[in-house]
C-alpha cells in the first residue's frame, strides 16, 4: 500500500535523469515518488510545503548545489538525503555536510535497470542501518493518546523549548498548534549553523504568524505570545524577572557546552533556577544529549517537561537522554504536544 512506502523527491537539473530516476523508484515497490524539481532550492522550498521522508539528489546544479542543499534539509528538516555525481570530488563535502549516501551517477549511455536497481539497494540498505526516516507531517488523532492528564494545577509562567536536527519543523507544527494569543513568552533554542538564523526567523515568521518571532536581544523584555530564538553563536538565558514578572534576556558568550552554542541546557538551567515550578519546557527531536539535564533541573524544581515522542522524531536522541534520566513529565507524538500545552496553561 502507497501509505507504507518511503516518500521521496527526485532533485535534478536534467529532466531525462529525473525521469529515469522516477521510473526506477516506481518500479522498486519500496518508494513513493512524491515530486521532482531541477535545483536544491526549488527542493527545500518542496520539503517546506510537503511530507518528504528521503530526498535523492544531484551534485551539480543552478541555484544550489547538492552540499548546500543537503546542509538544510539534514539538519533544519531532519530528512536524509543521498548525493550522487559523475565522480568522487564532492563526497567529502556532502558526507560532511550530512549526505546518508553519496554515490557516482552513472553515466547517461549506461543508465540500465540493473545500474538502477544496484543504485536503490545500497539507499534502502542506509536507511535500514540509520532508522527508517519518520514522516514529517505526522498528524495523530487525539483518541490514539492514552495517557492520562495528570497534570499539576499550579500556573506556569514561562514556555522553553529546545530542538535540534528537525527542529524546525517540528517547532513550527507546536507553535502552530498553539493558536493565537498565547499567554506566556516563549522562548527558543535551536541548533543551527552562523548565518542561517535570521533566515529562519524570517521562515517562521511567514508559517507561524500567530506567535511572532525574533532574534532575542541582550537585555529584552520578553511578553506574552511572543518567541524569542537563540542567535547562533550566543547561549539565550533568562537573566532576572522584572517587577512585572517578565523574563528579561541575556546573550551569554559563554564557552560551548558539550560543542554546542547556543545550548538548550543553559536555557532551561536558567528557566528552573528562576522560575522553578512555573516553568514549562518542551524538548522535541534533535541528536545527541542537549537539553536533557536541563529537563531534569526542571522536574527536580516541580516545573513540567513535555519530550516528543520517537514516533515522530527526525532523531531521537535528545528525547530519549530526557526519558533515560526520568527527566521527562510527559512523552507525546509532535501531533499532541501543542494540544498538551494549551491543557495545562
Amino acid at each position: 500500500m502507497d501509505e507504507a512506502k518511503i516518500k521521496v523527491l527526485i532533485v535534478d537539473d536534467s529532466a531525462i535523469a529525473r525521469g529515469i530516476f522516477e521510473k526506477a523508484f516506481k518500479d522498486s515497490g519500496t518508494f513513493e515518488v512524491v515530486g521532482m524539481v531541477s535545483n536544491g532550492r526549488k527542493a527545500v522550498d518542496f520539503c517546506r510545503a510537503n511530507d518528504v521522508q528521503l530526498v535523492v539528489s544531484d551534485y551539480d546544479m543552478p541555484e544550489m548545489d547538492g552540499v548546500e542543499e543537503t546542509r538544510i534539509l539534514t539538519k533544519e528538516f531532519g530528512i536524509p538525503v543521498c548525493v550522487y555525481s559523475e565522480d568522487n570530488h564532492a563526497k567529502a563535502d556532502a558526507l560532511g555536510a550530512g549526505a546518508l549516501l553519496y554515490e557516482i551517477k552513472p553515466s547517461f549511455s549506461s543508465f540500465s535497470s540493473q545500474s538502477m536497481v544496484l543504485f536503490i539497494e545500497k539507499i534502502t540498505e542506509a536507511l535500514k542501518k540509520n532508522g527508517t526516516p519518520a514522516s514529517h507531517t505526522v498528524r495523530h488523532e487525539l483518541k490514539e493518546e492514552k495517557q492520562e492528564r495528570s497534570y499539576p494545577s499550579h500556573k506556569f509562567k514561562i514556555l522553553c523549548i529546545g530542538a535540534s536536527t528537525g527542529g524546525p519543523t517540528a517547532v513550527q507544527e507546536v507553535l502552530r498548534g498553539l493558536g493565537k494569543n498565547f499567554p506566556l513568552p516563549i522562548l527558543y533554542v535551536q541548533h543551527i549553523d552562523l548565518g542561517s538564523d535570521k533566515k529562519m526567523v524570517n521562515w517562521f515568521t511567514t508559517t507561524c504568524p500567530n506567535t511572532p518571532m525574533e532574534l532575542a536581544r541582550d537585555g529584552q523584555i520578553a511578553q506574552n505570545g511572543h518567541v524569542y530564538m537563540a542567535p547562533a553563536d550566543k547561549h539565550l538565558v533568562i537573566d532576572f524577572i522584572n517587577k512585572d514578572g517578565k523574563p528579561v534576556l541575556k546573550l551569554s558568550d559563554e564557552p560551548p557546552e558539550r560543542f554546542l552554542k547556543p545550548a538548550v541546557n543553559k536555557l532551561f538551567r536558567s528557566a528552573a533556577e528562576l522560575y522553578e515550578k512555573n516553568c514549562l519546557a518542551i524538548l522535541l527531536t534533535g541528536m545527541g544529549r542537549d537539553g536533557a539535564e536541563g529537563c531534569k533541573e526542571i522536574v527536580d524544581k516541580g516545573g513540567f517537561t513535555i519530550v516528543e515522542d520517537k514516533s515522530t522524531c527526525a532523531v531521537f536522541g535528545m528525547p530519549a537522554a530526557a526519558i533515560e534520566l526520568n527527566a521527562a513529565s510527559k512523552v507525546f507524538p509532535r501531533g499532541l504536544i501543542a494540544r498538551a500545552i494549551l491543557d495545562l496553561i
